[in-house]
């Protein structure tokens, strides 16, 4: 029966059974704010006086009077972009699902709109982009995914419509204000707040017409494409302005798709039923009774040479952590501008895949065990951090499938012994493996297992032991 754009027939949605399976996906969170090569929220930025990426702005391209966001999108050109060889690396790594960015807050379409002139195909690469990694990902029988970034563009890009305050160009108008411009800006200058404001308030602006824009873009995305999974950055929109846009957008997804998941970040029960729930880069303390989905990025969102990365050991334990708690890891790798990546994220997946096909029958198919893990160490909950933690031997992260319990141990210890003390009693274990090793001998007594390790770990980082259980 077809969903109705109502929270009552839409928190029928019950997860795929795909998404729950595929546990890792690699996500393409790529457009014209990575030509700067100056990180992410660059084309608000850029506007506000005094912050990094407006003085780079400047001393790189000229005051944004003169040259604004509008010619740094006519400097994408994708000209190296390989969506097959690309594709073919992320399945080698792990990916079960891929993902593609088809807007971010900068207004600017990954594809050809009938909806937004500003798009790929009509300026910059001249290349339908959401097209060339969707035919990709079907090549590979990978699920094929879309984030919208576009319900906060309208009070996000207010800061083109103002001015320098000090200095040579102090009360020059950006060129976010000139009109010959508004289907890239809009009509938003009534949401320009201060320069030394960093994140807009508030997210979501209350114009109905922008609703009715964003459902049109949102629907189209939809029609052209058919997108397994659909991920909107933020709340399901509009909030409680006027929550109609969003589930006619779910429900026309789902009536499109029947076996497509949506996502969005509003944690509260009610609103979170209508799909996934999303939490940027964070995740829960527990396992949660419902799948969710961590998403993060190897660095910064969009390509940044400042960067420190993550290592593939973080991300790994990420993984393993995520997983034992319902959850999935979608991770951005950053693009270049020419649609490549550097020797970084490069050696970060071979690194990744390495360790997926050594361990992977411990992530991929498999579902919560009673408990989550054990041990003294555990991450830290907290909003968009994510240390890494200083895990120790003693700490594990469990998965279950079927009759084996596949036990994550965290750090290789030093006295060549994985001990287990989350068993119940009638639990009983008739053989132990160590991934990519082998039958290990072990002991079980009182509900504690205690296991016998070889010399050398198969890997450097976050062992698995597959524990079968007696039926």
């Amino acid at each position: 029966m077809p969903f109705d754009a109502t929270f009552e027939s839409l928190t029928a949605f019950e997860c795929p059974d795909w998404f729950r399976d595929a546990k890792l996906g690699i996500w393409s969170h790529w457009g014209p704010q990575s030509v700067p090569r100056y990180g992410d929220w660059y084309a608000r930025h850029m506007y506000r006086e005094g912050s990094d990426q407006y003085r780079y702005h400047l001393r790189t391209y000229g005051h944004p009077s003169r040259f604004g966001y509008k010619d740094v999108v006519k400097l994408w050109k994708a000209e190296r972009f390989d969506p097959d060889e690309l594709m073919e690396r992320f399945a080698a790594a792990g990916a079960r699902y891929f993902v593609a960015q088809a807007v971010h807050h900068d207004n600017f379409f990954n594809y050809e709109s009938a909806v937004n002139p500003w798009n790929s195909v009509k300026v910059g690469p001249g290349k339908d982009i959401v097209g060339l990694w969707k035919d990709a990902a079907d090549r590979r029988g990978l699920p094929f995914g879309l984030t919208e970034h576009l319900g906060a563009a309208f009070s996000w890009f207010a800061a083109a419509k103002g001015h320098d305050r000090h200095g040579p160009y102090a009360g020059v108008p950006y060129d976010g204000g000139d009109p010959a411009y508004r289907d890239l800006y809009l009509d938003n200058g009534a949401y320009l707040t201060g320069p030394e404001v960093v994140v807009q308030e508030p997210w979501y602006a209350g114009e109905p017409a922008w609703h009715q824009h964003w459902l049109d873009a949102v629907s189209e995305m939809i029609d052209k494409y058919q997108p397994d999974l659909l991920y909107t950055d933020g709340p399901l929109p509009f909030g409680e302005l006027d929550y109609t846009p969003g589930l006619r957008a779910v429900a026309h997804l789902y009536n499109t798709n029947p076996r497509a998941v949506y996502q969005q970040k509003d944690r509260s029960p009610e609103v979170s039923a209508v799909g996934i729930m999303d939490i940027e880069r964070s995740q829960t303390p527990e396992i949660h009774p419902a799948p969710w989905q961590t998403d993060t990025s190897v660095g910064d969102w969009f390509y940044n040479v400042r960067d420190v990365y993550k290592t593939a050991g973080h991300v790994i334990e990420m993984l393993v952590d995520i997983v034992s708690k319902n959850g999935n890891l979608l991770l951005n790798v950053p693009q270049l501008p020419d649609g490549t990546i550097d020797a970084e994220c490069s050696q970060l997946l071979d690194d990744l895949g390495a360790w997926t096909r050594l361990c992977g029958e411990g992530i991929y198919g498999t579902r919560p065990y009673r408990v989550f893990g054990e041990g003294p160490s555990t991450v830290v909950i907290k909003g968009f951090t994510e240390d890494r933690v200083p895990w120790t031997s003693s700490d594990f992260r469990f998965t279950r499938r079927d009759n084996t319990l596949y036990a994550f141990q965290m750090a290789w210890p030093t006295d060549g012994r994985a001990v287990v003390r989350s068993l119940a009693d009638h639990e009983t274990v008739t053989g132990v493996r160590l991934l990519g090793h082998g039958p290990v001998p072990f002991e079980q007594a009182y509900g504690v297992l205690v296991v016998r390790l070889p010399d050398v770990a198969p890997s450097e980082v976050t062992n698995c032991l597959a524990v079968d259980l007696a039926t």
